[in-house]
């Protein structure tokens, strides 16, 4: 018999039976000859499963097939039937279903004399295995005859299919979301009397469409889709602004194309030696999708934190939608070495070559991080970025895209701005179940107009993540922290309060590709100002992957 026909029914028999029966797309004429699927798989808790010939119930004791069988399973393991090596059901075997039983034990035994075990093979056995091959010679053939049919069809599946290099993903979030409490939120030193925050619960969505293409192997280019119409609490400038005042409100996966379709992201990723890493971003470039962000249960902006502080530390903010270099150096697996290049993409500049743009003269990032893992159960990053931005086509300075307050973002009115950014991350993981984790980062800040002026910007969160809490698959989180918070220098107005970010969620597990995770977002005195009120965001996402 064919080499493909036998390795079928070595991974598994279900697949022999199931072509038996009325199941297959070529069972043809044989389907009266033979028992439904259907009866195989009826309320196992009824039927029980076998593992002995001798309780095939229609098998006749008396009959020497029978005998033979039997003892050719017991003495060699070659048990047939579904995947866990048992038939299922007190029910009659046809003489196609005996026939499949047949093919395993010559399957066994074809590889016992592979691999130079024939002498475990005793030669009755080979004996009484040819005399049943002649009795079941019709069936055996039948069975060959759907194999082959079903080698065919395979071949044209795969000279079919959608790409042999290409492989085509999808992610789709239905967000239910409203922000409440008393007053919109003020920025520190703006003495205006706030506006009522009035919202309406909302209902909105993001569709995702990657298609993951590889050339040799070990590379990937990566292209995205991306259509959504969730409209931001905040706003994605650099005041604070919108429905609740403040940017700290903002959900992690929010972004509003009104549903237009738009290539957010073009990358190629190739390995330039066994340790190095190197991935090229045309556009859409993130930090946190390139480098370990260390914290594993709350990055993702479709099954992680709700928000968009509890996501990550902001130094990874440095360089969004961008172009640029990433490379990655893991020498051994307790350290790893990243380094990137970005012309950002916040004013669009990569592909501009007018004055105070392109790839070099526009605002850019140089980043470099050191993460260091001495066993399995702790992992430590050490982060620097330094970034320059400008204010070219109107565009303001927006040192962390809208993570923390206005002033923080924005410390000296628009004008040109260099920062030095310092963090640090961790986690700690001492079960499989539990994670801690954190970040805390220091961000000095100078204008380069000449006035001298400076500020220091402060931020830190911690994180606690619990697998299967409640139920096999959910996870429970909590994050706790400060959002970047201006503190003080020259010829600025520092923040006069302090802002707590206070997150809860439950991601529930439906199924290996549905994600329900309610939650609710508090912040306390938004926009580092003690005089607004705490304002709440309650969020139910659902995130659909395929």
């Amino acid at each position: 018999m064919k080499k493909a026909f036998w390795n079928i029914l070595k991974v598994s028999p279900a697949i022999a039976l199931s072509l038996l029966t009325g199941n297959s797309a070529f069972a043809g004429e044989a389907n009266e000859q033979v028992t439904s699927v259907a009866q195989l798989t009826q309320d196992s808790t009824k039927l029980g499963q076998v593992t002995s010939v001798s309780q095939f119930s229609d098998v006749q004791p008396t009959d020497w097939a029978f005998q033979a069988l039997q003892s050719l399973v017991e003495r060699y393991g070659c048990v047939a039937g579904y995947p866990n090596g048992t038939f299922r059901g007190n029910r009659a075997l046809t003489r196609y279903e005996f026939a499949a039983g047949l093919n395993s034990c010559l399957d066994r035994v074809n590889e016992l004399i592979a691999t130079a075990s024939a002498d475990m093979v005793k030669k009755e056995d080979l004996a009484t295995l040819q005399r049943l091959q002649e009795e079941y010679s019709t069936e055996l053939a039948t069975l060959r005859g759907k194999v082959d049919a079903l080698e065919a069809r395979t071949s044209e599946l795969e000279a079919h299919q959608f790409s042999t290099t290409t492989k085509l993903s999808g992610e789709a979030i239905f967000s239910l979301s409203q922000a409440f409490g008393d007053k919109q939120a003020l920025r520190s030193g703006n003495n205006a009397t706030p506006g009522n925050l009035d919202s309406n619960t909302t209902f909105s969505d993001r569709v995702r469409l990657t298609l993951n293409s590889s050339f040799m192997g070990t590379d990937q280019l990566q292209t995205r889709l991306n259509a959504g119409n969730i409209i931001s609490n905040g706003t994605s400038g650099s005041s604070a602004a919108g429905n609740t005042g403040t940017n700290m409100t903002r959900l992690g996966y929010d972004g509003n194309s009104t549903n237009s379709v738009t290539i957010d992201k073009l990358n190629y990723a190739f390995n330039l030696k066994d340790k190095v890493r190197v991935k090229i971003d045309a556009t859409g470039a993130e930090l946190n999708e390139n480098v370990n962000v260390f914290n594993p249960d709350f990055r993702s902006s479709g099954s992680g934190a709700l928000s968009r502080y509890g996501r990550f530390s902001p130094i990874y903010r440095q360089a969004n939608d961008g172009a640029g270099i990433t490379v990655n150096v893991t020498p051994n697996d307790k350290i790893a070495l990243s380094a990137a290049y970005f012309a950002t993409g916040r004013d669009n500049n990569a592909n501009n070559p007018a004055p105070g743009t392109g790839l070099f003269d526009g605002s850019n990032t140089i980043f470099g991080q050191v993460a260091l893992k001495p066993n399995k159960a702790i992992n430590v990053g050490l982060t620097y970025a330094h970034t320059y931005q400008n204010n070219v086509n109107s565009i303001n300075p927006n040192l962390f895209l809208a993570t923390g307050s206005a002033s923080a973002n924005n410390p000296f009115s628009n004008a040109k701005t260099e920062t030095s950014n310092y963090g640090i991350e961790a986690t700690f993981q001492p079960t499989a179940k539990l994670t801690l984790g954190g970040w805390g980062g220091y961000t000095a800040a100078s204008t380069l107009n000449g006035s001298g002026s400076n500020g220091d910007i402060w931020y830190w969160a911690a994180t606690l993540g619990v697998k299967d809490f409640g139920k096999e698959g959910n996870t429970l989180g909590l994050i706790f922290g400060q959002p970047p918070k201006l503190t003080g220098g020259k010829n600025v107005t520092a923040d006069s309060g302090t802002s707590y970010h206070l997150e809860g969620l439950y991601k529930m597990k439906v199924s290996d590709n549905i994600l329900v995770t309610p939650g609710l977002l508090v912040i306390f005195n938004p926009e580092n100002n003690n005089n607004n009120s705490t304002e709440y965001v309650g969020t139910l996402r659902t995130t659909f992957t395929f």
